[in-house]
């Protein structure tokens, strides 16, 4: 079965539309449906020309902090020759439609849906759109946390051609697919696909350290957030803030998917 990257329609609707949906913000997790993100909220970065963005998440008073995470919408010919204004700063990239070119230290790569980029904290890339199609992608920034004798390096590449691993005892109706190293200590962030098929689960309320920045790619579950049970389709996107428990049902009719970020591989701070 081929995999879809839901790209949410962002215009805005009409005057006769009902209010059918609605985004949740507690303490403890977000929620911004997709029908949420429509032209009135869209941020202009001055970066970048022939390009609009959806912040989903910032570092905020008593939400996740550790990361920002957009949804980026480019126009032929747009795109930015200097996307990170920050030096400390590292980047992924995941593709939902189009094609996307990413320049990275002087070398060219042409990303699908489904291609993603991971830029380390200081490098020089650029991003463009050199086709004649709208162009979304995920962009997911993170304040790069140094480890002496560790140096992230850049990894780029299509989800679909990395093997998921199978979560234990689901018969591979859950599985994860890893999209930077797991065992190597440079890297302070996972960003993995994770892949639930019809009725699969997670069978306990997870409630952990990490945060988490969930973007659905396809399909629909049931989220268990902290103590609410909240319906959630592709083009929905989650934010969890550390220690939020969660858990989930696959819907079905297809698989559900989505693009999930969190933090791992770090001392926490205390001075």
């Amino acid at each position: 079965m081929t995999p879809s990257y839901y790209a949410p329609e962002t215009v805005l609707p009409p005057q006769t539309d009902l209010l059918t949906s609605s985004a949740i913000v507690t303490e403890a997790y977000t929620v911004i449906p997709r029908g949420v993100l429509r032209d009135i909220v869209v941020s202009e970065l001055p970066e970048w020309t022939g390009t609009r963005t959806w912040i989903l998440n910032r570092p905020v008073a008593g939400g996740a902090t550790t990361f920002a995470q957009y949804l980026v919408e480019i126009l032929p010919g747009g795109g930015s020759s200097d996307p990170e204004p920050e030096a400390g700063v590292e980047s992924l990239v995941f593709l939902l439609q189009g094609q996307l070119t990413i320049t990275l230290e002087g070398a060219v790569h042409k990303l699908g849906p489904g291609g993603f980029a991971f830029l380390p904290p200081g490098s020089c890339w650029e991003a463009a759109n050199a086709s004649d199609e709208l162009v979304k992608f995920q962009w997911i920034r993170k304040a790069y946390q140094p480890l002496a004798g560790h140096t992230p390096k850049a990894v780029i590449g299509n989800e679909q051609d990395i093997e998921p691993d199978a979560m234990p005892g689901t018969d591979n109706k859950w599985r994860t697919t890893r999209l930077l190293p797991t065992t190597d200590m440079a890297y302070d962030m996972h960003i993995n696909v994770v892949t639930f098929e019809p009725g699969a689960s997670i069978p306990f309320a997870e409630t952990h350290v990490m945060e988490h920045g969930l973007y659905v790619l396809e399909g629909k579950a049931v989220y268990r957030l902290n103590q609410d049970w909240v319906e959630v389709q592709e083009g929905d996107y989650m934010s969890l803030r550390a220690f939020c428990p969660q858990a989930c049902y696959a819907g079905g009719p297809g698989n559900f998917r989505y693009l999930l970020y969190k933090d791992v591989n770090r001392q926490i701070k205390l001075t």
